[in-house]
């Protein structure tokens, strides 16, 4: 193939990209706008807030405790919200769950009681268990078949992208209000003012879901009985969906919530250079999440989840065990781009295999199946790290991906897809 004919190629493949961009919808551009600015808002507060709750004389194993009263609440509102979420529709979900995190957040930072910071906590899971619950079905209502997993995926990475600016201005905060103050970088009045900024930046995220237009859901979607009912009636299908996302979540929940402070701890790393690789990660999420549908489009959606989790593995052993921070820092990019680039695939499949009435029902039972995991995992996590160091929880996280991956390809892959996408399709007739 001459170089002309690739160049044809790339041209049409950017071209096609480009076309399924620009059939978004008005309230997906909103939508995306939105997602933007959270995720700037979300970048600084993942990296800074661990350092925050360090700083104030708290330990990791406190740190595991906090993730894990968060994950809890998300985990035990997530039925109840996704029933709040088809009463109160999209527009009202997506404002009530922003501003719910963003006051969370601020209530941490102006009241770094133990306690408090446990309430607050709370409060953040169940507006995220909102925002989740509500997000997946807004996109589907507001694509078409064409864009759609463009769509999940851009959404995503735009979030990646944002998050990219997020970590690195996150990186700097404390050096400078630590300077304009002048008190120690990592004093918490350093980590407080930075951990404002994204307490701006969230609230702003508000003015673009203000302008959406709602779409009005049929009174059978508002049941409070749906969850239930959908899941009597289909458990083959939902546990072939959500265990391999369990398992997933369970093995996440040890390390991932701990990578700021394995870092600092194992590689001996300052804020700065956290900040940076953070940065960078995010970054290469986004663009990882950008190639993805039309991948998705080239290979199939479980063919690319299966073949980047997978793949993502022997760089999860090398970050987590390479004696040398620059190569554990490679993997920990490349791992970060393969693991989570068909995220919002496979989100997308989830989607599509059940009826649309049971979107916000299986949102619901796919956010409690994430959230189970990051409920207790982080405790266990960081009582291991107290006592033994990260190596066993990086053991356990590489044993549950290995699993997961596993089982994507024995449901979908091997031979299992007709089978369990038969009860949607009989459903849309």
């Amino acid at each position: 193939m001459t170089l002309a004919t690739h160049c044809r190629k790339i041209s049409r493949n950017l071209q096609d990209y480009a076309a399924r961009l620009q059939a978004f919808s008005p309230n997906a551009r909103l939508y995306l706008t939105s997602v933007m600015l959270t995720g700037a808002s979300m970048g600084v507060f993942r990296l800074l807030f661990n350092f925050y709750v360090v700083s104030l004389g708290y330990d990791n194993a406190l740190v595991g405790r906090l993730i894990t009263a968060s994950s809890l609440a998300a985990l035990f509102a997530a039925l109840p919200m996704g029933y709040l979420a088809d009463l109160l529709g999209r527009k009202r979900s997506l404002l009530i769950g922003t501003a719910t995190v963003s006051l969370a957040v601020l209530g941490m930072v102006m009241f770094p009681a133990e306690r408090m910071l446990f309430a607050m906590s709370a409060l953040s899971g169940m507006g995220q268990s909102l925002l989740g619950v509500s997000m997946a079905p807004f996109l589907m209502e507001n694509s078409g078949e064409k864009e759609r997993t463009y769509l999940f995926s851009f959404s995503s990475g735009l979030q990646m992208a944002s998050a990219f600016v997020g970590n690195w201005l996150g990186g700097y905060l404390p050096s400078w209000i630590a300077h304009w103050q002048g008190f120690s970088p990592t004093a918490p009045g350093a980590y407080r003012g930075a951990l404002l900024v994204t307490t701006a930046l969230s609230l702003l995220a508000l003015l673009p879901l203000a302008f959406l237009r709602e779409r009005p859901l049929p009174r059978e979607a508002r049941s409070l009985f749906a969850p239930f009912s959908y899941a009597a009636e289909h458990p083959k299908l939902l546990t072939k969906l959500i265990l391999p996302m369990l398992i997933t979540s369970i093995g996440a929940g040890l390390i991932m919530p701990f990578m700021n402070l394995f870092f600092r701890e194992v590689h001996h790393q300052p804020d700065q250079v956290i900040g940076s690789l953070f940065a960078w990660g995010a970054l290469a999420m986004g663009v990882g999440l950008l190639i993805a549908p039309p991948l998705a489009d080239r290979i199939g959606k479980i063919p690319l989840v299966v073949l980047t989790q997978g793949l993502s593995i022997p760089f999860l052993i090398i970050l987590g065990f390479s004696p040398w921070f620059w190569l554990s820092a490679a993997a920990y990019l490349v791992r970060l781009a393969l693991m989570n680039m068909s995220g919002p695939v496979y989100q997308t499949f989830v989607m599509e295999h059940v009826e649309p009435s049971a979107r916000a029902t299986v949102a619901s039972l796919v956010s409690l199946s994430w959230n189970f995991g990051w409920a207790f995992s982080p405790t266990v996590s960081g009582w291991l790290q107290a006592r033994y160091g990260f190596a066993l929880p990086f053991l356990g996280t590489i044993s549950l991906y290995s699993v997961a991956v596993f089982l994507y390809w024995w449901f979908f892959w091997r031979g299992g897809l007709a089978e369990a996408a038969a009860p949607a399709r009989a459903a849309d007739g």
